[in-house]
């Protein structure tokens, strides 16, 4: 029987959805969303002249990572590729793995901004922004020039 769906999920999933004991991995689906793995988890701290941005990459290396700034908003993205093959003493085929995956986010941080006034750096699975605070630069009030006679 064809059940209809919405963007690749059941549409009773949720509805006949009842706790299954057997199944304890969906507990982190629950908090995350069932597309958890494709999620970049992100905190932003305020500061008086800066925000603090942090962001998981569990699994991701510093050179699978890349921040953009374009029109005011700055974009990290991160890609990965994994092959795996394990084989035994005949060269016969065991397993064999494969992953590959992209994720992007795109922040407005404000036209001001150039790549230098950011600083990024990258620890134990979790990218550290840093954003300066910037106003837009103040527009020359119009002056009236008053005409005699």
């Amino acid at each position: 029987m064809l059940m209809p769906s919405f963007f690749r999920e059941n549409l009773f999933d949720d509805w006949f959805d009842f706790p299954d004991f057997r199944d304890l991995d969906r507990t982190e689906r629950k908090l995350y969303g069932r597309h958890a793995d494709r999620l970049m988890k992100t905190d932003v701290h305020e500061h008086d002249d800066h925000y603090e941005v942090d962001i998981d990459l569990p699994g991701f290396k510093k050179d699978e990572i890349t921040i953009e700034l374009n029109n005011g908003y700055l974009t990290v993205s991160a890609a990965k590729g994994l092959d795996k093959d394990e084989n035994d003493k005949k060269g016969k085929l065991i397993r064999q793995e494969r992953y590959a995956g992209a994720m992007q986010r795109s922040f407005y941080v404000g036209e001001n901004l150039t790549e230098e006034d950011i600083k990024a750096g990258f620890k134990h699975g979790v990218l550290s922004l840093q954003i300066p605070k910037k106003e837009a630069p103040q527009v020359p009030e119009k002056k009236t020039i008053m005409i005699e006679g």
